[in-house]
């Protein structure tokens, strides 16, 4: 099992592991921890690097299987062997604007669940901009503006975001916890991670956040379409 330092601490950059298993026709490796976030809840996987002697080699692909990170090598590259000692080394940069858009759409998310009552059903991001669907039967250019100046009102307040890994039973009692019209969550996971904007937002998720709402920056809402008769879509970008 890897254990995920990402879940308890965003800002951590690169980290030191020992390889715990190979994986020959995938060309791949697992390491006892790391950094680096395989991507989920539409939130892109990291890019970044595993150095190791004298070599710094970049990961084509980080992926979730199971209970490990499965962190893919190049072809070419000759894997290290089970015990050696690596550096898991994030490319920082990518992901910190990933954090800040992540947060962005849990602020876009929690002003129109407060202020319109409407459910999540979609989402996916890129660092600096993403799109979120919503259970809205009608949006229009003014609704649009009033959602953008509410979102940026709170980004201003810089509300603390904190996460916490709570047992399932107590996370299960915090009203409005999935935010999604379809709840995501595995029947059989133990331990829920929350994520809360103080005074906003509190909901189940797995991705990478900042401390602090006045992080993010100011968000933009570029564009809207309608994805259905009770469906529609908000883009923002962020400055």
């Amino acid at each position: 099992m890897t254990e995920l330092l990402y879940q308890t601490d965003s800002y951590l950059k690169s980290n030191i592991a020992t390889i715990s298993q190979i994986f020959p026709e995938e060309h791949a490796i697992t390491v006892d921890q790391t950094v680096l976030y395989p991507g989920g809840g539409g939130q892109p996987s990291d890019h970044g690097w595993i150095k190791w002697e004298d070599k710094t080699v970049p990961l084509l692909k980080i992926k979730k299987s199971q209970d490990d990170i499965l962190l893919y090598f190049p072809p070419e590259i000759v894997l290290p062997q089970v015990g050696t000692q690596v550096e898991c080394i994030l490319d920082w940069e990518r992901r910190y604007q990933l954090m800040r858009t992540h947060s962005a759409m849990h602020v876009l998310c929690g002003v129109i669940f407060r202020d319109y009552g409407a459910t999540v059903t979609g989402g996916d991001m890129d660092p600096l901009k993403g799109r979120m669907d919503f259970e809205f039967e009608t949006m229009h250019k003014d609704l649009v503006a009033a959602i953008e100046e509410a979102v940026n009102k709170e980004v201003n307040k810089a509300h603390p975001i904190r996460v916490k890994i709570l047992p399932r039973e107590e996370a299960f009692q915090i009203p409005d916890l999935i935010r999604t019209k379809i709840n995501l969550l595995p029947e059989g996971i133990q331990f829920v991670r929350t994520v809360e904007i103080v005074g906003l937002d509190l909901q189940a998720d797995g991705g990478t956040h900042v401390n602090n709402t006045n992080e993010i920056g100011r968000i933009r809402v570029v564009d809207y379409k309608s994805k259905g008769k009770i469906n529609k879509r908000i883009y923002i970008e962020l400055e």
